[in-house]
């Protein structure tokens, strides 16, 4: 008769064909493959200039929030305006604009620096770096003047360099001779970063994403437009509360736009 086996009772299992000690190692060897890119063109650039501020360059990074509200609001009011004169209008010329401002103010920060000579050069231009993503790698178109640019003029001068930047079409003048640089990725800009500075310059201003985030106003938690700006600069010739007092200024703006127009030449 059939009946129940104990665990203690049950049968062995037959065993199964014997197992090269090596198969196991020989199939992780045929996974492990590699590949090796020759560092060349614009990425060797890129490596160069990275290694050589990072080097260089003693970086500190100061990180200040922004509420934009206000900001949101002027950008909604003028939008159509540019639309009808064919610019599309981004937050980022309402920082770049914010920014000149402030480096009329703050003179230090547009400057690069003569390490051989051991000096500071004070620029009294003002050219903006804005940097560009591109398949190749990344670039910094140069707005040359950009102080005597109108906010429309710099939305279509960012425009133009950056579809320019990415269809490698611009001029090797026009990728030189920036005073200060803004780097953003738009919105997948992330919470934060510290960006390096384009040696030789002193300063580079990180712009990132703006999203709803609860703050506190008048004692009630509500929901707001923020964003973060990461200043980093040279720590040799910039002190902490320069940069911080830079990034305040750059704040003053941003949150009250129109102040801006008071001085805007």
């Amino acid at each position: 008769k059939a009946h129940a086996v104990r665990a203690s009772e049950s049968p062995e299992l037959p065993a199964g064909p014997a197992v090269p000690a090596f198969e196991y190692s020989r199939t992780l060897a045929s996974e492990e493959v590699e590949e090796r890119v020759k560092i060349r063109g614009l990425r060797r650039a890129i490596y160069e200039t990275m290694a050589r501020s990072s080097r260089t360059v003693a970086h500190f990074t100061y990180v200040e929030e922004i509420d934009c509200t206000n900001l949101v609001e002027a950008r909604s009011r003028l939008k159509a305006a540019a639309d009808a004169r064919g610019v599309r209008l981004s937050y980022l010329p309402f920082i770049a604009k914010a920014v000149l401002l402030a480096l009329r103010q703050f003179p230090k920060m547009n400057a690069t620096m003569d390490d051989a000579a051991g000096e500071l050069v004070l620029k009294r231009y003002f050219h903006l770096g804005v940097a560009a993503a591109t398949p190749a790698g990344l670039v910094v178109p140069v707005i040359e003047h950009a102080d005597h640019r109108t906010l429309l003029e710099l939305a279509g001068a960012i425009g133009d360099l950056g579809a320019r930047a990415r269809q490698n079409t611009l001029t090797p003048k026009e990728l030189k001779g920036s005073t200060f640089t803004i780097t953003s990725l738009g919105k997948i800009g992330g919470v934060l970063a510290t960006p390096i500075v384009n040696h030789p310059e002193v300063a580079i201003l990180g712009v990132h994403k703006m999203a709803p985030r609860a703050v506190v106003r008048d004692g009630q938690i509500v929901a707001r437009p923020m964003m973060n700006l990461a200043l980093s600069f040279d720590h040799r010739v910039i002190d902490g509360h320069e940069g911080a007092e830079f990034t305040q200024r750059i704040r003053h703006y941003l949150e009250d736009p129109e102040l801006m127009m008071l001085e805007m030449a």
